[in-house]
């Protein structure tokens, strides 16, 4: 009862938080998004050792670089939150003045044009908020998938944005109908799937040299679908303006030879990531613990729920 006390007070918190920024101009938030960011590098310390040691171990830098990068992670997270705010309160035709450009719109047009729809593969980067809204405002048709979050007035509040501007949301957890319906609809679905979730059926695929245990329904509904896998990204420009870029869709079919083919397709897309992570380290989410799960925990959760096995 008194976690749930306090989840009520620190919604309520947090609302008359929403309503105070919004008050303020954008550039304005963003200067003090970007205060805020370097101080949350230093406070939250939790976090911010995620985020070093994931850095120092993956990514291979010294300890300077690492640093730098780390609080840059900070930052663009601290503006994610400042532009979300203003999007909450903002007319829908601002939205042309955050996302000011759309790279390789003919490379997801040529795949709906198939009529099987896409399934559109965002990542927990740059601002990944902006993704689906981005699309829809472009005039994409279609549903995003997300965690549902089990405080109910948090994941209102998240839903109620996307709303908004018209982006509908399909919970993980409902059924792959769902999902597929709108992929035969000659839709877009969106998924961001580029995190190391306990419960959710994975792979181990190579991210930054190191096995990472990575969602395989992408891969798995783009073949019940018989349609293709869009890497898009959106990229934090340097005015603070951002950049959607469509990726090279990539053609999932059942037969690879030598090869697994939900696993090949799965490190096809991963390659893609790992090339923007590498070129705009910052604007990935290194405080996520993205290799927790070891191939050997795996492993003897498979022998200890083998039959006959006691």
């Amino acid at each position: 009862m008194k976690i749930k006390t306090r989840r009520y007070y620190i919604y309520y918190l947090l609302r008359s938080g929403l309503f105070l920024l919004s008050l303020f101009p954008l550039k304005a938030g963003l200067f003090l998004a970007r205060l805020g960011g370097k101080v949350a590098f230093r406070l939250l310390e939790k976090y911010r050792m995620t985020a070093l040691e994931n850095l120092s171990k993956y990514y291979g830098r010294d300890e300077q670089i690492n640093e730098r990068t780390a609080e840059g992670v900070f930052v663009n997270l601290a503006k994610n939150g400042a532009e979300w705010i203003k999007l909450y309160s903002m007319p829908r035709r601002y939205i042309d003045k955050i996302i000011t450009e759309v790279e390789g719109a003919e490379k997801l047009d040529a795949v709906l044009s198939e009529g099987r729809g896409a399934v559109v593969m965002g990542f927990h980067f740059g601002n990944w908020e902006l993704l689906g809204i981005g699309l829809r405002e472009k005039g994409y048709e279609g549903a995003l998938v997300g965690r549902k979050i089990y405080f109910h007035k948090y994941d209102k509040l998240i839903t109620r944005m996307r709303g908004r501007f018209d982006a509908r949301t399909i919970y993980r957890d409902q059924s792959p109908r769902e999902m597929l319906k709108v992929l035969r609809q000659g839709k877009v679905l969106g998924i961001v799937p580029d995190q190391d979730v306990k419960g959710i059926d994975g792979v181990f695929v190579d991210f930054f040299g190191q096995p990472a245990y990575t969602p395989t329904a992408p891969v798995k509904l783009a073949m019940a679908a018989r349609t293709k896998i869009v890497p898009v990204l959106v990229i934090r420009k340097q005015d603070d303006t951002h950049k959607i870029v469509v990726e090279e869709p990539i053609e999932v079919k059942k037969n690879v030879p030598g090869e697994d083919a939900v696993k090949f397709y799965t490190q096809k897309w991963s390659d893609v990531l790992e090339k923007y992570v590498r070129l705009y380290p910052e604007q990935w989410v290194w405080i996520h613990k993205r290799w927790k799960t070891k191939i050997e925990d795996k492993n003897r959760a498979v022998e200890h729920t083998a039959p006959g096995v006691t």
